[in-house]
Formats: C-alpha cells, sequence, structure tokens
C-alpha cells in the first residue's frame, strides 16, 4: 500500500517534508554535468537532463547515501513502482534495471541529516526531441538542461492542464484556463528539476534543441 500512500500524498500536498534543488550546468558543449542537491531528511523531485552511458538509477545515484529511497510513477498505472533503495548496510540497489531517461522524473527520499550531491554527467540531447505526455498524471521534465518558463521550454498546455511543482516540501500548483487557455501563472522550472502534471488530453512534448542556439 505504500506506493498508493506516496501517490495520494503526492497529488494532495499531505506530506510535511522539506526539499531544496541546486542545479548548475557547466558546459555549452554537447557533454557536459548537472549538480542537483538531494535535500536533508527529505524528499527532491529530480530529472535527468542528460544521456549518460548507462542511465539506470543505480548508476545514476551511486553517490546517494545508503537508505537512500526512488520513486518512479508509473502513469499507465496509475501509481508508484516498486520503490528502489540503496541497502542501509550493504549499500547495494534492490533494483539494477529501472532507467531514468531525460523528460521522466524521480521522487528522491534523501535519510542524510546533511543535504546530498548527485552529478549528472552525459550528452545534451539536441536535434528534433519528442516527449510523449499521457492524458491523466504523470511526472515529466524538460529534455534538455535548461531554466525558464514552460511556455518557453515548448511545454503543450492545454485547456484544463495543471502542473503540479514541488516547493519547499510542498506543492505549488499552476493551471491552465478552461476558457482562454492560458496560464493562471506562467510556471518556470529549474534544471533537473521534474514536476507532476494532469494533462487534459495527451500531447508531444517537441522542441528543436542545439547547443549553440
Amino acid at each position: 500500500m505504500r506506493t498508493k500512500t506516496l501517490y495520494l500524498s503526492a497529488l494532495l500536498g499531505a506530506v510535511s517534508i522539506a526539499t531544496s534543488v541546486a542545479q548548475t550546468v557547466y558546459s555549452v558543449n554537447a557533454v557536459g554535468y548537472v549538480n542537483v542537491t538531494l535535500a536533508a531528511n527529505g524528499y527532491t523531485l529530480v530529472a535527468n537532463p542528460l544521456v549518460a552511458e548507462t542511465n539506470t538509477i543505480a548508476v545514476l545515484f551511486d553517490a546517494a547515501v545508503n537508505g537512500t529511497v526512488v520513486y518512479k510513477f508509473d502513469a499507465n498505472a496509475g501509481a508508484y513502482l516498486p520503490s528502489i533503495t540503496k541497502n542501509k548496510i550493504t549499500g547495494k540497489w534492490n533494483d539494477t534495471t529501472t532507467t531514468l531517461l531525460p523528460g521522466e522524473g524521480v521522487f528522491v527520499k534523501n535519510p542524510a541529516t546533511t543535504n546530498v550531491t548527485i552529478t549528472f554527467v552525459g550528452e545534451v540531447m539536441q536535434g528534433s526531441l519528442t516527449n510523449a505526455l499521457p492524458a491523466g498524471y504523470s511526472i515529466a521534465s524538460s529534455q534538455v538542461p535548461q531554466a525558464d518558463t514552460l511556455d518557453n521550454l515548448g511545454f503543450p498546455k492545454t485547456k484544463g492542464d495543471v502542473v503540479y511543482r514541488f516547493v519547499g516540501g510542498a506543492y505549488v500548483s499552476y493551471s491552465v484556463n478552461k476558457i482562454t487557455g492560458n496560464w493562471t501563472t506562467v510556471p518556470s522550472v529549474g534544471v533537473a528539476e521534474a514536476f507532476f502534471v494532469k494533462k487534459a488530453t495527451a500531447a508531444d512534448w517537441t522542441r528543436n534543441f542545439s547547443v549553440n542556439q
């Protein structure tokens, strides 16, 4: 029942947890790295904006402390997959195959009493990019390491859509007016920041991107 509990908590903002994300991109070339801070003793909603040699959660979060737990949401099932945990004693992950690709996102629970920095290293996706967003709830992110408004990032808003950012341990929602098709407030996201989205209808998030833009 844990997956259902976490899902409801995520949507209703009932979990009282503190989080912060600090990220920096160091590269104007096709290959670079991104630093992400996992909040002390709390949850962070994280995206991986680079294509690494190996994009499994176990490898990407290798620097996480023992006891770290990662939750990936399955939009088709409308619930979280079984949690991916780094053993408190051995430091081994119980799942070495589940991936985190650009455009996706996961909740990470950091049990440490201090912030933990995770560094993603890989290639910046370029060219014609497509991220298929289903109707209903999913966790999404920009496929490229840019901080900007969702409009500037090409997010395909539809009347009735709602975006939920996880900020300071609580959810902040941004709705698309059902009549005008405009945001109530235009959301901005940071590099490597994932967010929940409730799409009224399925849509493709498409971009043509080059590091030389």
